[in-house]
């Protein structure tokens, strides 16, 4: 009733509104006592506009308030507003972000589905895109949230390989899970090969960047530029570094330069500009060309696409982009991607480039997840230590009546993918980690989602539980073709009795997967809640040099405090 009041009033001061300004506009505008009229007119029509649209506002539900709009200006006789910035957490409705469709990966019974096989993931683009998110005071869309590279984003002292061609060790351990006490985690963790100062291989790196107009936003091509220039200072007198841009169309801005030149090449970066439509797929085929006109054997050949993904001319169907990139990874160039902006990030196409050319994906929201990714962590983005890596998993029935893998949902692979070695998969930088969960619940437990067949057989599930579950990892060494395989079982030596028993590392883990299932309200979590993650994470937190595990602690007091509204679904990106 209260709207449809406000309606009432507000219909006569937009007629009395139209009129003064029609006043206005057939007024001569020759001199500044003109412009003065116009401007009291334009203020006064704002004025009973406001005082219509406050009223309205007042009786409004909380959860319905937007931010009150800003003082008007006049153009040309127009009344201009602009809305203030919006103190709730709604997503614009100019937004076109992207992102892939991914349902989290359901129970299985192990007694008909013993085996699980994914392919590895070092992508770490969730975890800042969900922190712009919360910084900008709403919740993300569902699908935006990808809980591998969340719990990737993070360092953690897995156990480290003794030899280069044996490029990583598994950590394991089986405990109690936070959010079911009926159930119990199986974390699996990994920590790449790290290259020492002298190993490091020389780079031919082509930077392909999106200079299109859509990039000319403070968070794309300012912030892009400001992040390649870190990167240029890494370079060496035996890397090169090419330029390849694209808008309308694609071209050659800094031909192959010695990566000491570092004047020569920031130069060149600093020197872009914005403006065009966007020509991606001409860009992402004149960067290969370049690469592999000057590839350098025994080295690394990397593309390096910096953009908003907003693809709009030439090569635009993601499946077209795809078979591309995927043709050309055989020719020893890989593609690293990153992303940039919000409103039209395209985050389902940067996931397909990034897996399809044996590279990964990152999402730069901040100057200091720049220096993260193209400084720090310079190491594990551009030198690849193992190929086509995979894990399978196999259940013993005697011991495990269902899991269910948490995560990786867009990486599942088919049981006899494993043992292909014409099955591509993802790679792993020098030092690199990569962490998997499983949630499993034991014969017998009370927490068991499914019901036992009724002729299935029985198994008591204690004495019989020597060994849990059996652990299997593939890899190809650089430059080699055919797999290694690492394998390992999970036994009882691998339990820990209690959370408090496992190591800072593990309990952090459980905490950042736990937030990630709560933002994409996953349906296992019972009444686990933000305070829950808060005590396991600050449980876990550890020395922290950096800070980035008290600022994923801020990150969940942020999505606490945000309203209680449902994520909205980005472009028929699978939200609700």
């Amino acid at each position: 009733m209260a709207h449809a009041n406000a309606l009432g009033r507000l219909l006569p001061a937009l007629m009395i509104s139209a009129a003064m300004l029609a006043a206005c506009g057939q007024m001569p505008g020759s001199g500044r006592g003109d412009d003065a009229r116009t401007r009291t007119k334009a203020a006064e029509a704002d004025d009973a506009l406001a005082a219509v649209r406050d009223e309205e506002y007042s009786d409004m539900p909380v959860a319905q308030k937007r931010a009150p709009l800003a003082p008007a200006s006049t153009v040309n006789g127009t009344v201009m507003t602009e809305a203030a910035p919006a103190a709730l957490p709604y997503a614009s409705p100019e937004d076109r972000e992207r992102y892939p469709d991914a349902k989290p990966n359901p129970v299985r019974i192990v007694a008909d589905e013993p085996v699980s096989t994914f392919s590895a993931d070092v992508d770490t683009a969730s975890y800042s895109v969900v922190r712009r998110h919360l910084n900008d005071g709403r919740l993300p869309p569902r699908d935006a949230v990808r809980i591998e590279e969340m719990v990737n984003y993070f360092d953690y002292d897995y156990a480290l390989p003794a030899i280069r061609e044996r490029p990583f060790e598994p950590s394991v351990a089986v405990y109690p899970t936070p959010w079911n006490d009926k159930t119990e985690v199986l974390h699996i963790g990994i920590q790449g090969y790290g290259l020492p100062q002298g190993e490091r291989p020389p780079v031919n790196l082509v930077l392909l960047l999106d200079v299109s107009g859509s990039m000319e936003d403070p968070d794309k091509l300012p912030l892009l530029q400001k992040s390649l220039s870190m990167l240029a200072k890494e370079m060496t007198a035996r890397d090169r570094i090419s330029i390849v841009v694209y808008a309308g169309n694609a071209g050659v801005v800094l031909e192959p330069t010695a990566g000491n030149e570092t004047l020569k090449i920031t130069q060149a970066i600093n020197n872009l500009s914005a403006g065009g439509s966007t020509a991606g797929g001409e860009g992402i085929r004149r960067a290969y060309e370049l690469a592999e006109a000057n590839l350098i054997k025994g080295g690394v050949n990397r593309v390096i696409l910096a953009t908003d993904g907003d693809f709009n001319v030439g090569i635009t169907d993601p499946q077209q982009l795809e078979d591309f990139v995927t043709r050309k990874r055989d020719s020893g160039v890989t593609l690293t991607v990153l992303g940039f902006g919000a409103g039209n990030y395209n985050d389902a196409m940067m996931q397909t480039l990034a897996q399809a050319g044996n590279g990964n994906a990152a999402y730069i929201d901040t100057l200091n997840e720049a220096r993260k990714v193209l400084v720090d962590e310079m190491a594990g983005t551009v030198f690849t230590i193992a190929g086509d890596v995979k894990f399978q998993v196999e259940f013993n029935p005697k011991c495990v009546a269902e899991y269910r893998l948490i995560g990786y949902e867009t990486r599942m692979l088919e049981t006899a993918d494993f043992n292909n070695d014409k099955v591509d998969a993802g790679d792993i930088g020098a030092g690199h980690r990569v962490t998997a969960l499983y949630e499993i619940t034991p014969v017998g437990s009370e927490g068991r989602l499914t019901e036992p067949l009724r002729y299935g057989a029985l198994s008591s599930g204690t004495a019989e539980c020597g060994e849990i579950a059996y652990l299997k990892m593939r890899y190809k060494l650089p430059g080699e073709t055919a797999s290694k395989l690492i394998e390992r079982p999970v036994t009882q030596a691998d339990v820990r009795a209690s959370v408090d028993a496992l190591p800072l590392d593990f309990k952090f883990a459980a905490a950042v997967a736990g937030f990630a299932q709560i933002l994409r309200a996953d349906p296992y979590l019972k009444s686990f809640g933000y305070d829950d993650v808060i005590r396991l994470g600050t449980a876990g937190k550890g020395t922290d040099s950096f800070g980035y595990r008290a600022e994923f602690l801020s990150l969940v007091r942020l999505a606490q405090s945000a309203a209680a509204l449902p994520a909205l679904g980005m472009n028929g990106a699978g939200g609700e």
